[in-house]
């Protein structure tokens, strides 16, 4: 008989989402399964509650909520120290992470990938103290994602993060940022407009932002905008969609295992959607470090 344990983020997503809950919980206790859930109810509750189930006997965690609750229950499990197989229930506004590895939605599907227990051992990023699934960026829009309200969020879902960037880039004119990026595969001092290390492809909807991330190769990838007129940032925004936009002469794109960006200015950084502090900082990969359901 396994022992599940349900990791849930009641402001992530809508009543929908607690419907499909429901009825996957059913799903599992009608089949000999014990089930636990845990209500998130403020910040680090997930990360807690993770770091508790991995000195029990629980054979799986279910997560369910957003790119920020599954960062929370990563960085529980790598505190831990044991690398209990989560499965990613998605709800939240953005689920880049769920989304690029390909979990089901549908609940009947979500339930047979448990029983099936096959489990990919994934990277994480790690910046300091923190750490990430899917991204950690700064500069232009990446405020975004932490200025939110969640009320909001789940009102509008993703238009949400349209809404908040179309009044950014109208109240804030596109002030570039002196930054200095350090790594042993190239070292560079620029003006930018924006800067990603990425762990997945797959940021802020868009699935080829990172087009070379994977999330078992060992790497992060990092993705800059120098200063750019307009013109040239839109050439390079309608060429994301492609993925071709890392070719343009105001794009840096690299792969390291270990980056370090400084800067004089003050420059927020967002952390799987979150607000994660501020530069300077430097971004580690930690092959392995968490195991997925697939």
């Amino acid at each position: 008989m396994k022992k599940i344990k349900i990791i849930y983020n009641p402001s992530s997503g809508r009543q929908a989402v607690e419907k499909k809950l429901d009825r996957l919980i059913k799903l599992l206790i009608d089949d000999g399964y014990t089930v636990q859930k845990f209500e998130t109810k403020r910040k680090n509750d997930a990360m807690n509650e993770t770091i508790k189930a991995c000195s029990e006997d629980w054979d799986n965690i279910i997560v369910v909520g957003g790119d920020g609750t599954v960062n929370e229950v990563a960085k529980g499990i790598v505190l831990g120290g044991r690398k209990i197989p989560v499965g990613i229930l998605s709800s939240g506004t953005v689920n880049d992470f769920a989304n690029y590895m390909e979990i089901p939605k549908n609940v009947l599907e979500f339930y047979d990938m448990i029983k099936r227990g096959e489990a990919v051992e994934v990277d994480l990023g790690k910046i300091d103290d923190s750490y990430f699934v899917n991204v950690a960026a700064g500069g232009l829009l990446t405020s975004v994602g932490f200025s939110v309200l969640p009320e909001v969020k789940m009102v509008l879902g993703r238009m949400a993060y349209y809404l908040e960037g179309l009044r950014e880039l109208v109240v804030k004119d596109l002030k570039p940022l002196k930054v200095k990026i350090e790594s042993e595969e190239l070292t560079v001092e620029s003006e930018i407009l924006l800067f990603v290390v990425s762990n997945t492809s797959s940021i802020g909807g868009f699935k080829k932002l990172a087009p070379k991330a994977d999330v078992v190769d060992g790497y992060l990838d990092v993705f800059a905008i120098k200063k750019a007129d307009v013109q040239e940032l839109a050439n390079i925004f309608f060429n994301i969609f492609n993925g071709d936009h890392i070719n343009h002469s105001k794009v840096i794109y690299f792969k390291s295992r270990k980056i370090k960006i400084t800067s004089e200015e003050e420059i927020s950084i967002d952390i799987d959607g979150e607000y994660g502090g501020k530069l300077p900082a430097t971004f580690e990969i930690l092959s392995n470090a968490f195991s997925v359901l697939v």
